[in-house]
């Protein structure tokens, strides 16, 4: 699959979606979020893909917004009311949001603005030593973006988001473990490898279904006020995957010791409850 602004690979049930403009540090610009958008259009139409690496280019992961216009660079919609304009940044987050595949975001580099909003609509974020990250909206006088309000506190907790979008400022890869941002710090040079290896771990042991489903069942459960709703979730999803092949075949190979060979595809497979949840309209 052929992009401009981006790198699409697939080899061996992995997709490496890599941003790709390293002479600008890999800045966001709008074909980039729309080619980000149908990249991931693309991951779940292909069931041999079981998951998805995001990284960057060159010495960078992704420097924020391309702000080669200027002072104007925030101000493209100008001649729209407030309120019409979609950020490109969320349509990307948003779409992540409802992928069905698990998503690790391997940060090579400097991580800033739209780089490290976008991080947090992965599953599993991992660091080179040479990353460095910064929410630095409020320093360039807008807010936060990408969907990063509601991201980030979830992630790391509101004391620690606050601190870090307040001050605006750009901290290290140990300051993000840390406070909680990233799952580890990798060298430099053994980054890609680490993250080819957990997705690894997941494409050869788990179902395809499973995943999907326990991956939009965590996100979604997110803003549930009880744990019943989990409960009445959980519960609808063990007695509709437990009555196909993947349960029986996982089942079967943990009692003959050997590597299960599940065949279940969510672009087909997944059950007639999904999606559960009312879609949410810009308004």
């Amino acid at each position: 699959m052929q992009f401009e602004e981006i790198d699409y690979e697939v080899a061996d049930r992995i997709l490496t979606i890599t941003l790709d403009r390293p002479e600008q540090l890999n800045a966001m610009t709008p074909v980039m979020g729309e080619e980000l958008v149908a990249a991931f259009d693309a991951a779940d139409a292909d069931d041999s893909v079981r998951a998805i690496i995001l990284t960057g280019r060159g010495r960078g992961f992704c420097a924020g917004a391309d702000l080669s216009r200027g002072p104007n660079a925030f101000a493209r919609n100008a001649d729209r009311p407030v309120g019409e304009h979609r950020d490109e940044g969320g349509l990307v987050t948003l779409r992540m949001f409802d992928c069905m595949k698990p998503i690790i975001a391997a940060v090579n580099g400097p991580a800033v603005g739209f780089g490290a909003a976008v991080t947090l609509a992965a599953d599993i974020r991992m660091a080179s030593d040479q990353a460095r990250f910064g929410f630095v909206h409020a320093r360039r006088g807008i807010v936060m973006e990408a969907a990063s309000s509601w991201f980030l506190p979830r992630i790391v907790g509101i004391g620690q988001a606050t601190e870090w979008v307040f001050s605006g400022r750009v901290f290290g890869a140990d300051e993000a473990l840390a406070g909680g941002l990233i799952r580890s710090v990798h060298a430099h040079g053994e980054l890609l490898a680490a993250a080819r290896t957990l997705a690894h771990e997941i494409a050869d042991n788990t179902s395809a279904l499973s995943v999907a489903l326990s991956r939009q069942m965590m996100w979604k459960l997110l803003g549930a006020d009880h744990p019943m709703e989990g409960h009445k979730l959980d519960s609808r999803g063990v007695d509709a995957l437990g009555r196909l092949s993947d349960s029986k075949e996982g089942v079967a190979s943990f009692l003959d010791r050997r590597l299960p060979k599940f065949t279940l595809r969510p672009s087909q497979d997944m059950p007639d409850f999904y999606p559960w949840w009312t879609p949410r309209k810009f308004e």
